[in-house]
């Protein structure tokens, strides 16, 4: 909302912002896939004796990096199993890789289906993701719902990762659109507002449900479905 802009003005400018949009640009972990279960997350916890809780702020510590390309798979497992006070075995790396690449691959197909449809409704698509080679590699050839999408993003092949306005407007490039036509999703309140700094209107998603109400309070005509 604008400085000084009304409740109402502010809905009736999303209405008609949202009348323009030509694109939908989606993150992919925890957007278009599920959260790892609590079972995958145990199994690669174990192997460096850590807590499951304590697993995502270890995983996360030098994710940025690695997505971006600037560590390699066994760079990146040793510095973990650093961060964790233990050693690993190089012959380790590749398991964890593969467990690293089956954590994040359970696609949610609902929201699949959203894309077909905004593509039958002539609404142009991205998937724009922070992901390592080993992930981006395992998409391109297993991942066959990429095909319903007008360009993947991956960071590990541009070099840049979100929030870095590189990246959304390599996107942007790619899809041909100008940025306040395009909305961008992800579960990152950070990468949202990355996007928003660019000139895209952004949703940080929650839910199925909630993004559907969002997107509706928008006046947004093509909704996922979850019911």
């Amino acid at each position: 909302m604008n400085p000084g802009e009304s409740s109402e003005n502010h809905r009736f400018r999303e209405r008609a912002e949202a009348a323009k949009i030509r694109a939908v640009i989606l993150d992919y972990g925890e957007v278009l896939c599920h959260h790892p279960t609590a079972e995958e997350i145990s199994r690669i916890a174990s192997v460096f004796q850590v807590r499951p809780e304590d697993f995502p702020e270890l995983y996360m510590r030098n994710r940025g990096p690695y997505d971006r390309g600037d560590l390699t798979v066994e760079e990146y497992w040793m510095k973990f199993a650093e961060d964790a006070g233990t050693k690993i075995g190089s012959s380790r790396i590749q398991e964890l890789s593969v467990w690293d690449v089956e954590m994040w691959s359970a696609a949610n197909m609902k929201m699949m289906q959203w894309v077909k449809n905004l593509r039958a409704a002539g609404i142009k698509t991205a998937v724009l993701s922070n992901m390592p080679k080993e992930m981006a590699r395992h998409a391109r050839k297993n991942f066959h719902w990429l095909n319903d999408f007008d360009c993947h993003v991956f960071s590990c092949e541009i070099g840049e990762i979100k929030p870095s306005p590189v990246i959304y407007r390599h996107c942007l490039g790619r899809l041909d659109v100008p940025a306040p036509e395009a909305i961008f999703i992800d579960d990152r309140e950070a990468n949202v507002q990355g996007a928003r700094e660019v000139g895209m209107q952004g949703i940080q998603f929650q839910s199925g449900e909630q993004l559907a109400n969002e997107l509706e309070a928008m006046g947004f005509g093509v909704l996922p479905e979850f019911s």
